[in-house]
């Protein structure tokens, strides 16, 4: 059994601390809400106030916050872990960020004698909490080597794909294709509804025909049910294609479907809906009537 950080407990952090207890390490966990480690370390763990009351229990730090910005304070804030780590800890980062950042964040720790691996993650809940995410991994050998025993404990794919930054520029491109396949997916359920067809026979038929997508099966069950309450919100997609939009536009790299798709997060969240599931982007759409909680359609 051995000590392990984990900073940040949502949708996906919980689920990560849950695999690593599971799997026999102690897990040390912070997060803004104090309420949340506090619950999770009534079944194990030790729930800390800051990152630096963690850092001085933990070698290995796993960072599960939203962006670079919360990173930044997590590392070099007033209460952060550049204050107790000690030299030769290990700090993973599995936000999605920029990769040039993530590259130069290597270097900044490094000067602090500390390790670093770039890890950003895919999945969704479901499977954190079941310890079956991908993690798309970079960094140097001894980096990876410690995390090893860790990233074990949380994934089922483990992906290592070159020096620091790489797994953010793979990121990348998996935020590119999810964000664009839910606002397609959203445009589709909605021509169908503004067609009159039951929201929930159209699932059904699509999600056994060419045209599925898993982001169209697992997001549009939201629409039919009716409840949007966010796995992943439609704020994290403005950022994240933003992101990727960002990343592209360096090398000046046209990206016309991502681009839509970002305006259709960023009018979503401009209407008032960025804490909702990212599936509410369909609310965007004029003249449909969308399925509300409890109201019955036929299968």
């Amino acid at each position: 059994m051995t000590d392990v950080g984990v900073i940040g407990l949502g949708a996906m952090g919980l689920g990560m601390a849950q695999s690593l207890r599971r799997a026999g390490h102690l897990p040390h966990v912070c997060d803004a809400r104090p309420s949340v480690a506090q619950a999770f370390a009534q079944d194990g763990g030790t729930a800390c106030p800051t990152p630096a009351a963690l850092g001085r229990h933990c070698q290995v730090v796993i960072s599960v916050v939203v962006n670079a910005a919360q990173t930044e304070d997590v590392l070099f804030g007033p209460e952060g872990l550049l204050k107790t780590l000690a030299p030769g800890s290990l700090f993973i980062m599995c936000s999605t960020v920029d990769p040039n950042w993530s590259m130069a964040l290597e270097g900044r720790l490094a000067q602090h004698q500390l390790l670093y691996l770039d890890a950003p993650i895919s999945g969704g809940a479901a499977k954190a909490a079941r310890g079956e995410i991908t993690m798309m991994t970079g960094g140097c050998a001894q980096s990876h080597a410690l995390a090893q025993p860790y990233l074990d404990a949380m994934a089922a794919k483990v992906y290592k794909l070159g020096p620091a930054g790489a797994g953010s520029k793979v990121k990348i491109v998996n935020q590119l294709l999810a964000g664009v396949h839910i606002a397609a997916a959203a445009e589709a359920m909605a021509l169908g509804l503004r067609e009159g067809l039951d929201p929930a026979a159209l699932y059904e038929v699509i999600t056994n025909s060419a045209g599925n997508s898993w982001m169209f099966e697992n997001r549009m069950t939201q629409v039919v049910t009716g409840d949007y309450s966010p796995l992943s919100a439609v704020d994290i997609f403005v950022k994240d294609l933003g992101l990727v939009l960002d990343t592209a536009r360096a090398t000046k790299f046209p990206l016309p479907l991502s681009a839509t798709a970002h305006q259709m997060f960023m009018q979503a969240s401009a209407a008032g809906l960025g804490g909702e599931g990212d599936s509410a982007v369909i609310k965007i759409f004029p003249g449909i009537d969308l399925p509300t909680p409890g109201q019955k359609t036929s299968s």
